[in-house]
């Protein structure tokens, strides 16, 4: 089992101990209804720190964060269990063929040029799998939580309908769109007639959701941003005006005016995020002089760390674990020199799995022996350590 399997059973396991006899009292209480609350506020809790993030803040709480994220799945998960609904199991297997199953282009043969394809093959997948489970394919708009913000709304449902080709063909129409609603908001305006004002403001908010989609900047993150933006001005205006000795509700719209620019000229002011984001490995590519016999080694090895074949032009052999892709190409290059490359494995047992099979397969490639690691050498030259 890999890192990543064992401490989700781990956690899986914890879950279990809290709501079985003699666990956590709360734990035991909780329910379907009562857990409510507690995913909306983490979830939003995520969302405040990925804002954090974006503006160069550490990533540590971020994963603090999902990790709150993810008890709550995992304890809905075991309040299913319980009833003999579905177990994490389930709720990692669904997800994972659903995922498959949608991108036809990665785990089949299926070819899609750009991203616009994949969305409309997307759709078009979603709506083959709803007919085969409720007998009908039910509307492209499907799946948007009518609970959900309504700018995310907005942005989703048009988004969703822009896969079967119902969008305009580029931003002026959108833009074009929004002037026209504009316009029809002074007109409703002028007639102060309540019900025409929420009517023409609802679409004019309606088109700036879909304007954000068209610019690639979710209104809903857009307008997040906008509000934490506003809400440490204004706390600046407090914080001068109290310096100042001037009571709050006594200054006059000139002087907080004067603050607020001094606030806005300071955020201009700021230095570029310190922590910028990690960028993380994904490739690593290797020339080897022997590509079939460097294909055999890793066909054979491959499968026993967890990796497993990817696809890619003939001349090359490609693996990956969902992370990291291994790529060989034909080629005169040695062997990058005194250059290891380690591999966790998941367990002693693992290491001693894959030495056996070295041993009996590649006799000669085990370099060296130790309590839970092996260092080998593939048909390139390259040298490995598998290690747990």
């Amino acid at each position: 089992m890999s890192t990543t399997g064992a401490e989700l059973e781990r956690l899986v396991g914890i879950m279990a101990r809290l709501r079985a006899e003699g666990g956590c009292p709360w734990d035991r209480e909780q329910d379907l209804r009562s857990l409510r609350p507690y995913l909306v506020e983490e979830t939003f809790e995520v969302l405040d720190e990925m804002d954090r993030v974006a503006y160069g803040g550490p990533w540590r709480a971020l994963c603090e964060e999902l990790g709150d994220l993810l008890f709550q799945i995992v304890f809905h998960a075991q309040l299913a269990a319980e009833k003999g609904e579905f177990s994490m199991a389930e709720v990692c297997r669904a997800i994972s063929d659903k995922i498959e199953s949608r991108h036809p282009h990665v785990f089949g043969e299926k070819k899609l040029k750009d991203s616009e394809e994949v969305l409309y093959n997307w759709a078009k997948l979603k709506a083959e799998e709803k007919k085969r489970k409720t007998g009908r394919e039910g509307s492209v708009l499907d799946g948007v939580p009518t609970a959900a913000p309504a700018l995310l709304r907005a942005e989703r449902l048009t988004e969703k309908a822009s896969r079967i080709g119902f969008d305009w063909p580029d931003t002026a129409g959108v833009r074009a769109k929004l002037e026209e609603e504009l316009r029809e908001l002074d007109e409703a305006v002028a007639s102060g007639d309540r019900d025409a004002i929420e009517h023409e403001l609802g679409d004019v908010l309606f088109s700036l959701a879909n304007l954000g989609r068209f610019l690639h900047a979710p209104p809903e993150d857009a307008l997040r941003m906008a509000i934490r933006r506003f809400t440490t001005r204004f706390q600046h205006i407090e914080s001068a005006l109290k310096a100042e000795g001037v009571a709050l509700g006594e200054a006059t719209l000139d002087h907080m005016e004067r603050h607020w620019q001094t606030a806005k000229a300071a955020e201009k002011a700021l230095p570029p995020p310190a922590s910028l984001p990690r960028a993380p490995l994904v490739a690593l590519r290797f020339t080897v002089p022997d590509l079939a016999a460097q294909r055999a080694f890793w066909d054979a090895v491959a499968p026993l760390i967890g990796w497993h074949s990817e696809r890619g032009a003939p001349n090359e052999a490609h693996y990956g674990d969902g992370a990291l892709r291994l790529s060989f190409v034909p080629g005169q290059a040695p062997p990058p020199s005194g250059a290891v490359i380690t591999l966790g494995a998941p367990s002693a047992r693992s290491v001693e799995r894959l030495r056996a099979l070295l041993e009996a397969s590649h006799p000669g490639a085990v370099q060296g022996i130790e309590p839970q690691r092996i260092r080998f050498q593939d048909a390139s030259g390259l040298l490995w350590e598998y290690t747990a």
